[in-house]
């Protein structure tokens, strides 16, 4: 089948590659030319696991192809999937400019039946207003062509989206009732029959419930986390361990455990995004969801748990101290730093006076641009932020540790060599990664997310010391 795909970002570029791999020849279109030219030159513009090798096994065998040519793009596509970016408005509501330029596009260049399939991640309603763009595309050009327009959200982990693409839990496909939808919904059955092969995974609806079902998704796993991220801060409080009541509710079928970890607060580009766009969907219909208004605000204030950690600790005061921090992107096996947690930590680490040393394994350069845009008003507190090498280098005589992504090279360290390497062994984990009892065993100062505090030997002599020294005066 002949597919394209308009928009090389992540979901652009996953959904393209995928469907070259299945034996479609697929024709990826994109008005960043420089995109393009990384693309065509061997490059990938993004990091996504298994997407380089997919993408130049596929390009070698010519079943995909990048080009900026937009009438050739229309003309190659039976199918034409819009997989561009819904960026936040500044109402919270998501902007659609990208996904109606599409639109407009293909309603300009196109010839024959076309499926237009929406990808990107959009409110209910908006196969509707596409649908307007392309007739009316086509009224100017006085042209009477069908087309049908359809709803295929993904869901795409970042990390993890090859494999999510290629053994997908379910395929949502919303499409019309009319003879064009039922034409577009037997080519779509077509196209996904590959993954369909051991079991039936397509779920048919109309378009509205398609999109809907998206935001609802999203919603309700952002929800999971800010339920379990409250729970931790309590936990802290009251003196549990939130990873024995993890395991205690997850064990629950009912409840199960994906989604439960408690840590420093969800980013991305979609968790915050969907659920602002959904909240202000339902303002725009009279509506208030209360739910996904305290799921937003326990979010962000989450993302300052650890700075409060910190000061509690070390005071508010932080100038002359080092600290490093592991990890950067919002998740592992990414580079995006759209939203990430480590944003809130580092700036406010710098705010308080701090000299930060921070490593990551693949999110640094991104990191360098997004901090010089953040801190573009302060160079002085962009002054005392680096960006190294190896974890060690970032810990070497630093104050403290502080831990924000969980990617697996932190999550079995040489102990011993970082407790050396740390000017004061004091830890600060931001993903739960280790065990309070073993961290004490080793003399490691440690403060998790909703984890009981267990005082090392050194915190220990520390304190009867002080209590001398005061009885002493």
């Amino acid at each position: 089948m002949n597919i394209t795909i308009i928009g090389t970002g992540y979901v652009g570029l996953v959904t393209g590659a995928c469907l070259a791999e299945i034996g479609n020849n697929v024709f990826c279109v994109d008005v960043d030319k420089r995109k393009i030219d990384i693309l065509n030159g061997g490059g990938v513009p993004i990091h996504e696991p298994g997407l380089k090798e997919l993408i130049d096994r596929n390009r070698a065998s010519r079943r995909l192809q990048f080009s900026a040519d937009i009438p050739a793009s229309v003309a190659h596509g039976d199918v034409q999937f819009i997989a561009v970016g819904t960026p936040p408005d500044e109402d919270g509501s998501a902007d659609l400019q990208y996904v109606l330029n599409a639109a407009r596009n293909i309603g300009r260049h196109m010839s024959g039946f076309k499926i237009v399939v929406n990808k990107s991640t959009v409110p209910v309603g908006t196969a509707l207003r596409v649908r307007a763009v392309i007739a009316d595309e086509l009224s100017r050009r006085n042209a009477r062509q069908d087309f049908s327009v359809v709803s295929n959200p993904e869901f795409l982990k970042e990390g993890a989206a090859v494999d999510d693409f290629m053994r997908p839990d379910r395929i949502v496909i919303g499409s019309d009732a009319d003879e064009a939808g039922e034409r577009a919904r037997e080519q779509m059955k077509r196209l996904y029959a590959p993954f369909n092969r051991n079991h039936e995974r397509t779920r048919n609806m109309d378009v509205r419930s398609a999109e809907f079902t998206k935001y609802a998704a999203n919603a309700m796993l952002a929800t999971r986390i800010s339920f379990m991220n409250e729970l931790a801060n309590l936990a802290d409080v009251v003196g549990a361990d939130i990873e024995s009541v993890r395991r205690g509710i997850g064990s629950d079928p009912r409840i199960g455990y994906d989604f439960l970890y408690a840590g420093t607060g969800y980013g991305g580009s979609c968790f915050p995004k969907d659920v602002r766009a959904l909240v202000q969907t339902a303002s725009e219909h009279g509506r208030t969801m209360r739910i996904l208004g305290a799921v937003e605000a326990v979010n962000e204030q989450q993302k300052k748990i650890l700075i409060e950690k910190i000061t509690e600790r070390l005071g508010e005061d932080l100038s002359g101290q080092t600290v490093a921090v592991w990890g950067l992107a919002f998740k592992p096996n990414t580079d995006d730093m759209r939203e990430a947690p480590s944003r809130e930590v580092v700036t406010g680490l710098l705010k308080r006076g701090a000299t930060v040393r921070a490593y990551d394994p693949v999110a640094t350069d991104e990191a360098q641009r997004v901090f010089s845009l953040d801190l573009k008003e302060n160079p002085e507190l962009r002054s005392r932020l680096s960006f190294v090498n190896t974890p060690v280098e970032a810990a070497h005589d630093a104050d403290a540790l502080v831990i924000v992504t969980e990617w697996k090279i932190f999550k079995s360290p040489d102990f011993g060599a970082l407790a050396q390497a740390l000017k004061t062994p004091l830890i600060f984990d931001g993903r739960n990664l280790y065990e309070p009892e073993v961290m004490a065993e080793l003399g490691i100062e440690y403060y998790g997310i909703g984890r009981p505090h267990v005082p090392s030997a050194r915190e220990v002599v520390a304190r009867f010391t002080s209590l001398r020294d005061e009885r002493q005066g």
